[in-house]
């Protein structure tokens, strides 16, 4: 069915209740590929609540993007088969913590016509609030419809995308991918077929089954995590990406950095097929 514009601005859903442990955020943190060496203890305070010298479990900042997973404002009757992340912008208001129970309010921001042909821009946010109310993370997504275009909603309005840097990356890092990472990630929430089952894959117009793009944000959350940020998600206070091109699992990632300040900028790459996958990133540190 064709979205129903300007009606779907209205879709909301408040004070939805949600709750995850310790169990959730090691899986999160797997599914991006924390712990692939198992001696090194910086990646393993993320996947390890077990030290001999007792060290508390850390959260990557990103397991924001799953802790209420399911949240939406309502149902759109967008085509499922040609859904891919668009973009993803948190907000983050206090860390990440361990365990938690906690609230999300959820809306449609907006939604854009890109043609019959071209698809449609979804925009929905998400507010997670604790036990007393207080902010934890805002989540802004962006989700391209691909077969849902030509509704009659505008085709302008978005906000402009974050400009990296011209000059050469100040570092870069290469960030293997193992062939069954999107199977290890699906168990944190999103099981799409698109990211498990080669025949869906390809009735959607792909050779195999591609990452998840949440997941691909995880993987630039790690870029700066073990680099600018020296292990510290605490110091995280946004983050945010455009994704523009799958990626398969069992490549390697290229993650080029640019620091301004606390203002990290970033993008990533797959060398090999000389792809850009994600563009217009930032990470702002404090």
């Amino acid at each position: 069915m064709p979205i129903d514009y300007p009606a779907v601005l209205n879709l909301k859903t408040e004070a939805a209740p949600y709750s995850w442990s310790d169990r959730e955020v090691m899986l999160y943190a797997l599914g991006i590929g924390m712990g692939a060496d198992p001696l090194n203890e910086r990646e393993l305070q993320f996947v390890n609540e077990a030290f001999a010298t007792p060290k508390p479990l850390k959260v990557i900042p990103t397991f924001a993007s799953v802790c209420v997973w399911g949240a939406r404002p309502g149902v759109t009757g967008l085509n499922r088969l040609m859904l891919v992340d668009g973009e993803r912008d948190i907000t983050f208001h206090k860390p990440m913590p361990v365990v938690a129970s906690v609230t999300a309010d959820a809306r449609v921001r907006g939604v854009y016509d890109k043609g019959k042909e071209k698809g449609a821009i979804i925009q929905n946010e998400i507010v997670v609030r604790d036990t007393d109310g207080d902010k934890i993370v805002t989540i802004l997504s962006s989700t391209f419809a691909r077969g849902d275009g030509g509704f009659g909603g505008p085709s302008e309005g978005m906000a402009e995308p974050h400009q990296v840097p011209r000059r050469a990356p100040d570092r870069s890092v290469d960030i293997p991918i193992r062939p069954d990472q999107a199977l290890i990630y699906r168990l944190s929430g999103d099981r799409n077929p698109l990211h498990s089952d080669p025949e869906f894959a390809h009735r959607a117009g792909f050779p195999r089954p591609i990452l998840h793009g949440m997941c691909t944000y995880g993987l630039t959350c790690r870029a700066v995590l073990q680099t600018y940020a020296d292990y510290d998600p605490c110091a995280f206070r946004r983050h945010r990406v455009r994704f523009s091109a799958p990626v398969f699992p069992g490549e390697i990632i290229t993650v080029n950095l640019w620091q301004d300040g606390n203002s990290i900028s970033f993008d990533a790459h797959i060398r090999e097929r000389r792809v850009t996958v994600a563009k217009n990133g930032q990470t702002v540190l404090g």
